[in-house]
């Protein structure tokens, strides 16, 4: 088994924060996404940046993998010490076969739990649980056609044996699903044995990053950019949303990291639809020439204005 240098495969250093891992992912995730990249592997790398990113998010599986990779050396045999027990919890369905999901590396660190109802005693099993990551844009979350799903299953052969067979659903995503969310397909998963019932299947979404939109619960944020005559004068400028375009009227004078609300312009939640915020950001213009030099001089003599005076008075 291979050792996976999950710092390497995101393209970060061993003490990154969570800013920086979280900013590596949404580069690699939305390049490498099957739907969009041109790269003849890009389901692969796909696969192993959202591994990476969902072991070094969470501080407890950070840590543990941290106390492993003294051990391991990227693209060399890997085994975990005979002694080695992961305290994480993964997921609560007790069980997932990770089809087309995470590696042999991540489930012998983290383990991938026990068949569901099954002892060695019983003949009829119940069918293994799969459970996969359904990356969807944000725009996904807003449309009502299907998504296909692709994934490997196991059932028994004429001759009693396991094999693995491919299994293709169109799945509808319900709206107002979050990021995390685990759908629950029953009886999808894999064949029972023994006349034991089918496993289950288990998609956990994951939203695509989206080169413009945060996301915060079922809201959305944007930053703006503006001109600083726009700040200083109020403007009315064009703003991307899922759905199109809109026009957002600037207050004046109004100030970097302002917010305003656009309602109804987020993502769908259960009964409602969340808001876009639109947070404000000065920009500088690049360049200049000796006129506009000239002119912020003037400006700058002719407004009594001191963007620090909050610090005279501590």
């Amino acid at each position: 088994m291979e050792f996976k240098d999950y710092y390497k495969i995101l393209g970060v250093a061993a003490d990154a924060d969570k800013a920086a891992i979280k900013s590596a992912y949404r580069k690699l995730a939305r390049k490498y996404h099957p739907d969009v990249s041109s790269e003849s592997d890009a389901e692969a790398q796909f696969k192993e940046v959202a591994e990476a990113y969902e072991v070094l998010k969470d501080a407890q599986k950070r840590a543990e993998y941290d106390e492993l990779r003294r051990y391991g050396r990227h693209g060399k045999a890997f085994e975990p010490p005979p002694e080695w027990q992961s305290s994480t919890v993964f997921g609560d369905s007790g069980h997932a076969d990770f089809g087309g999901g995470f590696s042999d590396f991540f489930e012998s660190i983290f383990g991938s739990g026990q068949p569901h109802g099954a002892t060695e005693r019983n003949f009829k099993r119940r069918g293994r649980d799969i459970e996969l990551d359904l990356p969807i844009f944000l725009e996904d979350t807003l449309s009502e056609e299907s998504i296909p799903v692709s994934f490997e299953v196991t059932e028994p052969d004429a001759h009693g044996q396991l094999t693995r067979r491919k299994k293709k659903l169109n799945v509808k995503i319900p709206a107002g699903v979050s990021d995390g969310e685990r759908i629950r397909l029953k009886g999808q998963g894999s064949q029972g044995i023994g006349g034991g019932p089918a496993g289950d299947l288990f998609l956990r979404i994951r939203l695509v990053p989206h080169p413009l939109f945060d996301v915060e619960g079922h809201n959305l944020i944007i930053t703006v950019p503006l001109a600083p005559w726009e700040a200083a004068l109020g403007a009315r400028v064009e703003v991307p949303t899922l759905t199109g375009r809109i026009h957002l009227t600037i207050p004046a004078n109004s100030q970097t990291g302002q917010r305003l609300r656009i309602k109804g312009k987020g993502l769908v939640s259960k009964g409602h639809k969340g808001d876009l915020y639109a947070v404000l950001k000065v920009v500088m213009p690049h360049g200049g020439n000796e006129k506009s030099r000239q002119q912020w001089q003037q400006l700058a003599e002719s407004v009594p204005f001191d963007p620090r005076a909050e610090w005279s008075k501590r």
